[in-house]
Order: C-alpha cells, then sequence, then structure tokens
C-alpha cells in the first residue's frame, strides 16, 4: 500500500437490498481497483473501502449516480477511517442487526430482459413462469424478514439447483442474490385444475388454461399478491357469469392485454398514461374508451373509461400470449367475493373461489402477504392514485425529519393503515372496506407484518374520531392495552394533512385552505361532515364553511338511495315534491310517505354536510342513478355523461359571514332547468361547474380574510376528473397555488398519513 491510500466507511439506507445493489458495489469497486468488503445489515447496506483519494471520490460519486434500476437511496453516509490494507474486494454475508430496519422494494414486473430471455428457446429458463433476476420479480409478497435473505422469503423451502447456485453465487451476474431466482429443475411449478382435479401440469397447463378461457369458461389464476377471476373480455356471457357470480352487478371490472397497442384498439392513451402502463409498477389505468370496440358492454356499466393493466409477472405473460384464435383482452378482476378481501392462500383460494370458477392455474410459491392491484389515472399529465397497493408498497413516504414510532389505523372504506418511524412514513397496501370478519382479519395480519418487517413498536396510536370504526376501534383497544397514547383525528383534517404531507408541506406552519369533500367523515358536532372548506395545516384546523347540512333520512340507506337524499334536500329548502320528479317516481308512495314522517319526526336522520350525498341527490334528480351498488356509482354516471363544452353553471349562494352555504337557489335554478326540458348532459355540466364556481369563490373569500394563497384539494369527490380538472383551472387562473394528491390516493386510501402526521404534532403540544 502506497502512502496516499485512504480508507471509507460508507452506510446506505433505502430500497438497497434485493435489487443488485452489492453486486453494483463489487463491480464499482473492481472497475477502480478499490479494495475492501460491502454487505447487507438489517439497516441497509454497510461499505468499508480503501484506495486512492481520486478513485474513493469517483467511486462515491458514481455509487450515487448509477445505481441498479430499482435502487432508491434515502440515506448516504460517508466517513473516514484507518487504513486497514485490504488485499481484494469482497461481498461479506448479511449481518441482522437488532431493531435495525431498512424499507423494502415493492413487488415489481418483469423486466426487459428477462422478458427476451422468457421467450427465446435457445434460454435455459424458455417459457419458464417464474424467471426473475435483481432488476425485476416478487418482493414485498414473499419477504417474511430482514435482512432481505432467501431463507427469509417464501422461496426457503426450493433448494437451488447448480446451476442456479452458480448464477447466485456470481457477483457479476444479474441474478447474483436474486432471492426469487430459479428455474423449471428447482423452481415453482405450475398446474391446471378442474374439480379439485389436475388435468395438466407445466406448459401444458398454460393451454390447459388458455383453452378454457376460448370456450367461455372463468378461470382463477394464481398471481403475484393474491388470486385475479380472469375471463375473455370480449365474451359478453362470459363476463355476466363472472359478475352474477362474483355478486357485482355494476362496479367496474379491471382489464389486462398483452401490450399497448392491443389497448390504443378500445382506449385513447396519451403518452403519460403510456408511461404509468409500461412502469415497472404496471398498475391498473384508467382510460378514456372508445366509442365502438369489441369488447362485452358490461365490463364498465355507463363508464366513459376502462380500467387497463399489462401483464406483470411472466405467468401472465405467457397467458395472454398473443396467438390468432385467442383472445386479446382478459377481465383480470380481484380474486374474491365482493366486498371481501382478494384470495391469496391455495386451500382459501379453492374453498372461496370454487363456486365462482371453473378451473384453477395454481403455482406452488407461496404468498407471503396479499396485495392487491394498484389504480391510477392522469390527471393535468400527472400521475394521480386512486389505490396504493402492488408497485407502490409498502415504499415509503419520505419525511422533511425523524419522527416517532406511531401507528395509524386510516379509515373504514378503502382503509389503509400506517406507521411513522425515522424519517419514513409506511403506508400499508390496499386492505379494503372493513365490513366483515375477513378484512379486518387481513388488516391486522398486514399490521402485525409491518410491525416485524420494519421494527417497529410503537409509541402512540392515532385512528379516526368516528365511535364505529373497526380500525379505531383496533387502534383504541391496542393503546389501552399497551397503556400508550391514543389520538383521536377528525376524518377531514387528516385529509387536509394528508394533501400537505403529500406534497412534502409536512412541517409548514403556513395555513392554507382545503376543499376537502366526499361523501362521509364523522365531524368534531356529532354530525356526518363531507363537504368542507376549511383553513389548517398538519398541526389545527378551522371549519370555516360547509354545505348546509341535510338529514339522511334511513341513515346508512340514504347512502344507498339518491332518491332519498334528492326529496330530503327539497324536504330540506322547504320544495314540495312533485310527483314527476324522477326521486318521487322510483320509490313507491308508501316510501315516500315514510321517508317525509321520518324527516318531519327527526327519525334516524342523522345530519350530513356530504358533497357526496349532494352528488347523489343532483344524479336522482335529473334521472340518472335512485339506487346504488357500490360507492360513488351515482356520481360516477353523472360525470360520464356531462357535456364536455358546457360553460353555464347555477350560481350557488355565498355569504362569508355565515358558515353554512344556502343551496335554496341552486335548488330552483336546477328544478327550472329540469322543468324547461334541459337534457341530463348539460345538467350534469352546469351541477360540476356550480361546484367549481362555488370552490373558487370561497377560496377567494378566505385569501381576502386570511391572506391565504394556496389550497388543497382531497377527498373522494375529487377522484371526479371533470370537477377536479375545471376547479385547479380556476383556481389557477385567478394565482391560487393549488395543491394535489401525487404519492397517496385522494379517497380514504390516503387519510392514514395525515393521521400520523396531526397525531405527532399533537403529541409534540402534549
Amino acid at each position: 500500500m502506497t502512502n496516499d491510500v485512504q480508507g471509507r466507511r460508507i452506510t446506505i439506507r433505502g430500497i438497497v437490498q434485493g435489487v443488485g445493489f452489492r453486486p453494483f458495489v463489487y463491480g464499482l469497486a473492481t472497475q477502480h481497483r478499490l479494495n475492501g468488503w460491502v454487505l447487507n445489515s438489517s439497516s441497509g447496506v454497510e461499505i468499508e473501502v480503501e484506495g486512492s483519494e481520486s478513485a474513493l471520490l469517483t467511486f462515491i460519486q458514481a455509487l450515487q449516480e448509477q445505481m441498479p434500476p430499482l435502487a432508491k437511496i434515502d440515506e448516504f453516509n460517508t466517513t473516514k477511517i484507518a487504513v486497514q490494507e485490504f488485499k481484494l474486494f469482497k461481498i461479506r454475508h448479511s449481518q441482522p442487526k437488532p431493531n435495525e430496519f431498512i424499507p423494502v422494494s415493492p413487488d415489481v414486473s418483469i423486466c426487459d430482459d428477462c422478458l427476451q430471455e422468457l421467450f427465446n428457446p435457445a434460454n435455459r429458463r424458455y417459457r419458464y413462469p417464474f424467471i426473475n433476476c435483481t432488476n425485476c420479480g416478487p418482493r414485498f409478497t414473499i419477504i417474511k424478514d430482514i435482512p432481505y435473505d432467501r431463507p427469509k422469503t417464501s422461496m426457503e423451502d426450493f433448494s437451488l439447483c447448480p446451476k442456479c447456485l452458480q448464477e447466485y453465487e456470481n457477483p457479476l451476474d444479474r441474478r447474483f442474490h436474486a432471492q426469487p431466482v430459479a428455474c423449471e429443475i428447482c423452481g415453482p411449478k405450475i398446474w391446471y385444475e378442474e374439480n379439485g382435479t389436475t388435468i395438466a401440469e407445466k406448459e401444458q397447463s398454460l393451454q390447459a388454461a388458455r383453452e378454457a378461457i376460448k370456450s367461455g369458461k372463468v378461470i382463477a389464476v394464481k398471481g403475484l399478491g393474491g388470486f385475479h377471476l380472469a375471463c375473455d373480455a370480449s365474451n359478453n356471457e362470459a363476463v355476466k357469469t363472472l359478475r352474477s357470480r362474483k355478486r357485482r352487478s355494476d362496479k367496474p371490472f379491471a382489464l389486462m392485454a398483452f401490450n399497448n397497442q392491443i389497448i390504443r384498439q378500445f382506449c385513447e392513451i396519451n403518452p403519460k398514461e403510456e408511461e404509468l402502463l409500461s412502469s415497472r409498477q404496471r398498475p391498473i389505468v384508467l382510460l378514456n374508451k372508445k366509442e365502438n370496440h369489441s369488447l362485452s358492454n358490461v365490463i364498465a356499466p355507463k363508464q366513459k373509461t376502462l380500467g387497463f393493466m399489462l401483464p406483470y409477472t411472466p405467468l401472465h405473460h405467457l397467458l395472454l400470449e398473443p396467438t390468432d384464435d385467442f383472445p386479446e383482452v382478459l377481465v383480470m378482476t380481484s380474486g374474491n367475493l365482493s366486498e371481501e378481501p382478494i384470495a391469496f392462500e391455495d386451500d382459501d383460494a379453492i374453498q372461496r373461489l370454487s363456486p365462482l370458477v371453473d378451473g384453477f392455474l395454481m403455482h406452488n410459491r407461496p404468498i407471503h402477504i396479499r396485495v392487491d392491484d394498484s389504480v391510477v389515472r392522469v390527471l393535468n399529465d400527472a400521475i394521480y392514485p386512486l389505490r396504493r397497493s402492488r408497485g407502490y408498497a409498502p415504499d415509503p413516504i419520505v419525511l422533511k425529519n425523524k419522527h416517532l414510532s406511531i401507528f395509524a389505523a386510516g379509515g373504514e372504506l378503502k382503509n389503509t393503515f400506517g406507521f411513522t418511524r425515522d424519517q419514513y412514513a409506511f403506508l400499508s397496501h390496499h386492505i379494503g372496506d372493513l365490513e366483515n370478519y375477513e378484512t379486518l382479519r387481513s388488516f391486522e395480519e398486514g399490521i402485525n407484518h409491518f410491525e416485524k418487517l420494519f421494527r417497529i413498536t410503537p409509541q402512540a396510536f392515532a385512528c379516526d374520531s368516528h365511535p364505529s370504526y373497526l380500525a379505531s376501534k383496533y387502534a383504541r383497544e391496542r393503546a389501552q392495552h399497551e397503556n400508550l397514547p391514543l389520538i383521536e383525528i377528525q376524518h377531514h383534517h387528516a385529509h387536509l394533512a394528508a394533501c400537505l404531507a403529500d406534497n412534502g408541506l409536512e412541517n409548514s406552519g403556513e395555513l392554507v385552505t382545503g376543499l376537502i369533500f366526499d361523501g362521509t367523515g364523522y365531524g368534531t358536532d356529532g354530525t356526518i361532515w363531507g363537504g368542507e372548506f376549511l383553513i389548517g395545516n398538519c398541526s389545527s384546523f378551522e371549519r370555516v364553511h360547509h354545505l348546509q347540512a341535510v338529514p339522511q333520512p334511513g341513515g346508512d340507506l340514504a347512502t344507498r338511495t339518491p332518491a332519498r337524499m334528492a326529496l330530503a334536500h327539497l324536504w330540506q329548502n322547504k320544495i314540495e315534491w312533485q310527483d314527476t320528479l324522477p326521486p318521487a317516481q322510483a320509490l313507491s308512495k308508501t316510501e315516500n310517505q315514510v321517508i317525509l314522517h321520518q324527516l318531519e319526526a327527526s327519525i334516524n336522520t342523522p345530519l350530513t354536510s356530504s358533497m357526496g350525498r349532494l352528488f347523489d341527490a343532483v344524479s336522482s334528480l335529473i334521472g340518472i342513478r335512485q339506487t346504488v351498488n357500490y360507492e360513488g356509482q351515482a356520481a360516477i354516471e353523472m360525470e360520464a355523461i356531462a357535456a364536455p363544452d358546457e360553460n353555464n353553471f347555477y350560481v350557488i349562494e355565498f355569504e362569508p359571514e355565515l358558515t353554512s352555504i344556502n343551496l335554496l337557489a341552486f335548488w330552483e335554478q336546477l328544478l327550472n332547468a329540469i322543468d324547461s326540458g334541459t337534457p341530463a348532459s348539460i345538467l350534469s355540466a352546469r351541477f360540476h361547474n356550480s361546484i367549481a364556481q362555488l370552490s373558487l369563490k370561497v377560496s377567494r373569500a378566505l385569501q381576502s380574510r386570511y391572506a391565504i394563497n394556496t389550497v388543497a384539494l382531497s377527498g373522494g369527490v375529487w377522484q371526479n376528473r371533470y370537477l377536479f380538472t375545471k376547479t385547479v383551472a380556476l383556481l389557477q387562473q385567478n394565482q391560487f397555488t393549488v395543491l394535489t394528491h401525487k404519492r397517496v390516493p385522494t379517497n380514504d386510501g390516503g387519510i392514514a398519513l395525515g393521521q400520523l402526521l396531526i397525531a405527532e404534532n399533537q403529541l409534540k403540544k402534549k
């Protein structure tokens, strides 16, 4: 060793395990003639390296600029150390450290190199359904613990054959320490079965599954994070059969096609949508459908969009391989009965899904944690997540500062939970609506897994302030049992804080205006909120204005019956129910009399200021939807018919000195337009425009009163593309800074992030 040799210790935290980071470090060190070692630990990657100063500086720069495609660095620390005179550079064995943790890579789609090998007859993994490398494949769904090594994954029982072992141990091979690596000889197998009998194995099982689909059958396909239900999307009878068996009368089905060229036959795709479809996350992307196409008209009834995704596992690529006689598009929907969690364990899937399907395409690689598909759309040329799950979770939100370890239970619908630890907010995959035991069990299993994986012991618990949400009950019981602080958080404040954190403003004490529009949220006054104009930040909020509170006749029944909400809004504004109105006609005379009695006697009529219920009421009055089969259906179908070029609107009277926003004038204008025969498409567009204009009007008033120039949009109503684009454009034209969601959903799937930050701030105050 010459005198100019120096030593460095480098510690890296982030997504740096299972992504080819150690061989990358090895290759760089060898290239720059540096000696030392690299290893995985429970806190990330650790390196000790020595050589000339110039070589070390070049090496350190290259580490940060030339990372493997799946790697992500959150912390990079380097310190000078004494020279130890290493003779060469080595990759050392992993070192577990008690209570240390690292982020874990989400599951990602097959990479181009593996895809090329999959369809190359000369490759030894030709048509092997589980081909992968350090740049692709399963991660989160197979990891049992960290550090990320094969014995701590669901691949532990698959011993490597000599050829796979050679690749696995070669630092210059892209399969070096790729934990799921396998081949036909040593790895997982597939088979196809019907009625409990195996019909075919290996390649023949793929062909049997394809034949079943071609013949109009519905099959279950075991995938990456659970089972899908699949059928030919152009076969109307097959799709109807699937709807009937799954007990899903109207909610849209997701679709899968082999490539974007096929999707273009059915939908418009802009460059950003194409980028998302082809991204390594492979989400379901909502796309505007073309007028004339050959797909079943019952895939997405009364919708202008279709949800498409591309294959993301080698098994999906093989299943959808284009041939002259095979369907170009498959329905690929979650493997469950409506409202249940996705099936992911073989025995449970066979028990639960057998009544729904004609056959199973199975494999024997265990799924450790169930993960559903992610759903996104593009708004204003940016990603707008609607369901954050496979491909994105558990990739953490990196926060500005280190945080206490807090658990947030999230909401009741579209549940995701969350944890903070250090500078990370770990948000869970999509759990679903906590309305049954099966989903609650999935919620609890997910929590246990996150606590183990990220070595989290909560110091406090946060939950929605609703008294009966199952997620909130879980948090209350744990806080009491563990004698730890519990912070109950108002639902819409959590939405506001989530939007701020999504935009990197979690530490800003500056007040912003929050337009928080959704269907249901428990208010501080015991009523149901949902049409809220707040000012606040991640510490506190004030409810400055809100939509007029209206009784919900029948409580939850009214959320499923827009006709009830329409009649309630009219009654609240002392407008007589005309027998010719669609809601009055949709209900029997007896039902109308019962509803009137409920309203007049205040029997089971909780008050709501919900924007979602206002959308329901308008949808009912203009004849779109009188009952709904899934959340938001009335609003979604009303948006679908809105005339895109209509710019007129109905004035909603707003008096800045009053908290409640009166809707009488709006209803009178709308009813006059209905009486004059205005088409529903025009009525819908004008209603959307009215809400956009109201949003601007209130934002201007709060800007004048509080000198606030930033407006945050959060809540499930902002999934409405028409309303979103109109409102954002109006606000930006009036020089407002508009904050919208980018990394977590605007719906209740994002509120755990807001709960975490509000809880931290309230604990600090105490």
